[in-house]
Order: structure tokens, then sequence, then C-alpha cells
């Protein structure tokens, strides 16, 4: 299912917005980053699949890969320490505090009797947990039925403690700001609600790291036009597209790509959002493979970055995550093996169907001539659920990438 937003804007990215997120403080995220040892020093890889391209028709494709942004496997690795950090600022406001010293553990005493508590599906949680433990305060995560037991041993790894709940994601998120609530804790969530803005907003802006290093890879220095003429950006809540999507936009105004969200079918959050109008809940069951995408309400704080720039949403089945998936990891020719996640292959997946249907592929205006962005925002975060979708290990997937890596330099 594909609708078109008629409410997209391509004029230069309000102020209105800016006041939300903006390039400036993107890149200042990412330069307090640069002290954590769990970020990666240099960008992650911007991979053209020019086989793919060829098989798909359209002119070119790009992947950048997140399962090379940190050892916690995501793109999530990005938001959370920079929420963490600027709450920390925010509550000692008269310490002056200096965030690459905080991520570093500069400023343990200082914090050690903060508890900081969100609800996730994985990944969020994880990077929050490692934050927590870097900083040196206290984390507590919250659990929905449907999270694996894979990726509670992944989170409590870092030292976060682990509360599970019976019901959904949603009710796990409620549950967060209840025990918030009765407990003194901080709230740490990656969405918003009813003056819970903050947060999600310094979340969001974290990601547009992920933007600015796009722009370094893949455009002349002072370009005016973007290299991409599409961008594939995952659902979930909101806050990864929000977070790229209103970078580029404000980096190259009218000349924006074109953005398309791509959602699992059950999971449908935004595509309802842009129906009508505002953000809402999605009107499926929430439970897909695509853990990090299966979300029920839009963040209403990302839907205001949404509302006015994303040109296109669309619904895929986890059968299309799922083969999407064993492409990305066959490579071969001229084309790496790239291990990509559940929720990671998801971008990927959109373009394959959209290209399966010449009506759809007009109707977004995909073509011969197109060159077109996704985003891998997670590796093999729950191995074993990779091992059993992929049909394959990632350790196996990622020797091949290396084999294909060692032949290419040669």
């Amino acid at each position: 299912m594909l609708i078109a937003n008629s409410r997209a804007s391509r004029d230069a990215y309000p102020g209105v917005l800016k006041s939300i997120l903006n390039v400036e403080a993107a890149e200042q995220s990412r330069a307090w980053l640069s002290a954590w040892s769990l970020i990666s020093r240099g960008a992650t890889p911007l991979w053209d699949l020019n086989d793919a391209a060829a098989q798909l028709g359209v002119a070119h494709i790009s992947v950048k890969d997140e399962a090379f942004r940190s050892p916690l496997g995501s793109f999530k690795a990005l938001g959370a320490p920079i929420a963490l950090i600027r709450l920390v600022m925010r509550l000692w406001p008269t310490h002056d505090v200096d965030p690459k010293a905080l991520i570093v553990g500069g400023y343990a005493e200082m914090v050690a009797n903060l508890t900081v508590v969100s609800a996730t599906d994985g990944n969020h949680g994880k990077a929050l947990a490692a934050a927590a433990q870097a900083v040196g305060c206290q984390c507590v995560i919250v659990l929905h039925a449907n999270v694996s037991v894979e990726r509670e041993r992944a989170i409590a790894a870092y030292g976060a403690r682990i509360v599970r709940i019976a019901g959904s994601y949603d009710e796990s998120v409620e549950h967060a700001a209840a025990l918030a609530k009765a407990n003194g804790w901080q709230v740490v969530s990656d969405t918003s609600y009813e003056g819970y803005e903050a947060i999600p907003r310094d979340v969001m802006q974290g990601y547009g790291a992920i933007a600015a290093e796009i722009v370094e890879q893949s455009s002349m220095s002072g370009a005016a036009r973007s290299a991409f003429t599409h961008v594939f950006l995952q659902g979930g809540v909101g806050g990864l597209a929000a977070g790229i999507a209103s970078f580029l936009w404000e980096r190259y105004g009218a000349a924006r790509p074109r953005f398309i969200v791509v959602e699992p079918s059950q999971a449908d959050c935004l595509y309802q959002s842009a129906i009508a109008g505002y953000a809402t809940k999605a009107t499926g069951s929430v439970d897909s493979v695509m853990a990090g995408l299966a979300c029920g309400e839009a963040s209403p704080l990302a839907w205001k970055i949404l509302d006015r720039c994303i040109d296109d949403f669309m619904l895929i089945d986890d059968r299309d995550a799922i083969d999407a998936m064993r492409l990305l990891a066959a490579g071969g020719g001229n084309d790496v093996p790239i291990v990509a996640g559940e929720s990671g292959a998801a971008g990927f997946a959109g373009l394959c169907v959209l290209m399966r249907s010449p009506e759809l592929a007009r109707a977004v205006g995909l073509d011969r001539h197109s060159r077109v962005l996704v985003i891998s925002t997670e590796g093999a975060t729950a191995p074993d659920v990779y091992a059993e979708l992929a049909g394959e290990s990632s350790q196996a997937v990622a020797a091949r990438q290396q084999a294909w890596l060692c032949n290419t330099v040669r």
C-alpha cells in the first residue's frame, strides 16, 4: 500500500521546525559523541549496489550501513547517549558540564543517584543502558511481551535492570512513565507524548549525524543538490525519519530528495497519520518480524517534521523484509554482501516492492534515472533471529563481505 502526502513542502526548511531539529545541533551532537568509545571514529560505510540497481531498473543505489556505527549494532547508538548528555546538562545547569567528559565517566560521582528509565523494542534500550553505564548513572529498561530473550540479555549485559510486562510496546511506554513518576526517575524515551518532548527531540537530533555523513560521502563540497533523487526511511515512531529528513531538507531546501517512509503493514501508525493529517495510532496487530518498527503510535513531535516533508508513505509485509535481508546478504558480483537486520532491510524492501510494480514506481517518480539512498539501520542485533530469517548466520555473511572487500582492493 502506498499513499502520497499532499501536505509535503518543497519550500525552504521552516524556521518553526528549526526550533525542533536543525543542522547545527546535529553537528554538535556528532562532535560530543566522538569522545565515546562505543561510537565508530569514522563514518559508517556508504555502499554502492550497482548490480542491484541494474536489476531493479534504477540508475544507482547506495546503502548507508549503520551496523558499523557501534558494537551496539544499530543507529540507536546515536540517539540515547545524546539525550542522556543533554538531560544531565539540564539537571545540573550550574556545573558547566563538559559533554565529552560526561560520556566517558568524568561526572560519575555527580550522577550516581540518577536513574533513567525507558521502554524499548531492543535497540534504544541497549543504547541507553550502554550510555548510562558509561556516564555512571542507573538504568531501568521496560520490555514488552514480544521482545526476545536474546535482546533482553543484550540489554542486561550493559548493567540495566530489566522490568517485563505482558502487554504491547505502547503499554511498556506507559509503564515506564508510571515507574518514573512513582520513583523520581527520569524517562529517556525516543517517542514523544503530551508534555514530553525535550528528550525525544534530543534523541532525533543525534540521528542527524547519519545525514551529515551522507552529505559528506556523497556530494561535492557546497553542492546545492543532493546526490540522491529518492531516500527511503524506516518508520517506527518516526524519529529516524525526522532526524535524517530534516537535516537533508535544511541542507538542500527545495532541491531536497523525495522522501519515502516504509512501515510494516501491521504497524502502520505513520501511514495512518498521513491519512488523518495528525499523529495517530496503527490499525494492525503491531506484531512484526521488524521488531524495531513494531510501534503502535506515531511520535507527535516527529510528526511535526514528517507531515511537512515526507512525500510518500508505504507499507510492506514481513516477507518483503525477509527477502530484502537475503538479497542484501547475498551480494556477489559488483555488490558487497551486507548484514542487515529485519528492520534494517525495510528501506531496501520498500524499494524492491515499488520497482516490482511499474504503476507504483511511476507514482513515486522512480525510473532508470533515479539515484536511491536506503539506510540499513541495524546489523544482526539479535543473531539467532537473523540466522533464522536470513537462512544463514551473520558471521557467514560478514566473512563473505570481508572476502569481497579483499578481492575489490586487489
